[in-house]
């Protein structure tokens, strides 16, 4: 067991890192190509909040075991609205924009409430893989089209990723190779994750919350330095673009590679998904902040979720 507890580490250390890597690479090919901002914002950096989580949910499901690929969304998804939002309401209290909570805070509960919906059958097929997908294209339509309503929202977020015309080739072979790097870590993390499962008796639940969490670690490092920085908007727009893309995107790519089973996601999941989707919003609709009590208290339901899950 302690090769495979290696094969974890190993594998979430990489799979961050070179996840991280991708989008620099991304956006700095987009931005050399003259792709407008609003674009690389909304949909490359969006959809960069949530590479680790759609390597490790395609590979499980293309080896057959939808059940992990989506507890491994659903851990994510609760993972990101009470450990990430509440360590970051700890670290300082989250202050909103109005806008935030109308537009993305819905979106996002409109998406998580969709996945759960479709949870609750027992199984995802294809088809519904392919109806979470065109739900994601139909929000990233959304997010661009908000985005180019936000004066230079997108350019000030990528004013740090400078982007020099002649290093193109040689940021398209970094791309490569950090995809490279994303695929083979996601199989070694899971690898590990399947082998401890087997020798402890895990549930497939609980083996979802270990790489749920560890996906969502960029997402929480992200929290608590934005928290830090007063950055309330990033921290809050992190988690529920993230919710978004796993809901849609992740879900619904896992169901189309291999559609099976989900009986091991059961009601109680479900409804903490959906339920700390609605607390986290009322939460922040209270005076528009998240504050250190209430931050305590979802990092506290989080704690028992993972006990649960056990």
């Amino acid at each position: 067991m302690a090769l495979d507890i290696v094969r974890v580490i190993a594998g979430l250390v990489i799979l961050i890192i070179a996840a991280d890597r991708l989008v620099i690479s991304a956006v700095r090919i987009a931005k050399i190509l003259e792709i407008s901002p609003v674009i690389i914002g909304a949909v490359i950096v969006g959809f960069g909040t949530s590479v680790p989580e759609f390597v490790v949910s395609a590979i499980s499901a293309g080896q057959g075991n939808l059940e992990l690929a989506i507890s491994n969304v659903t851990a994510s998804n609760i993972s990101n609205m009470t450990l990430v939002l509440g360590v970051g309401a700890m670290v300082a209290v989250l202050s909103a924009k109005r806008r935030v909570i109308k537009r993305e805070g819905v979106m996002t509960l409109i998406a998580v409430s969709m996945l759960g919906g479709l949870l609750l059958t027992g199984s995802l097929s294809r088809w519904a893989g392919v109806f979470l997908l065109v739900a994601m294209a139909v929000a990233i339509a959304l997010l661009v089209t908000w985005s180019i309503r936000d004066e230079n929202g997108a350019e000030a977020d990528l004013e740090a990723i400078e982007a020099d015309e002649s290093r193109l080739g040689v940021e398209a072979i970094y791309g490569v190779a950090a995809m490279i790097a994303t695929i083979v870590a996601g199989q070694v993390l899971l690898t590990g994750v399947e082998g401890i499962g087997e020798e402890v008796g895990l549930s497939v639940v609980f083996m979802g919350l270990i790489t749920g969490v560890g996906t969502s670690l960029p997402e929480l490092s992200a929290a608590v330095a934005g928290a830090r920085r007063g950055q309330a908007d990033i921290v809050l727009g992190n988690v529920l673009g993230s919710n978004t893309f796993n809901s849609l995107g992740v879900a619904g790519l896992a169901a189309v590679i291999g559609p099976g089973s989900t009986g091991a996601i059961d009601l109680p999941i479900i409804a903490l998904m959906i339920g700390s989707a609605v607390l986290a919003g009322i939460f922040a609709a209270t005076g528009q902040r998240l504050n250190r009590f209430e931050g305590v208290a979802l990092v506290l339901i989080f704690a028992g979720y993972a006990v649960a899950s056990t």
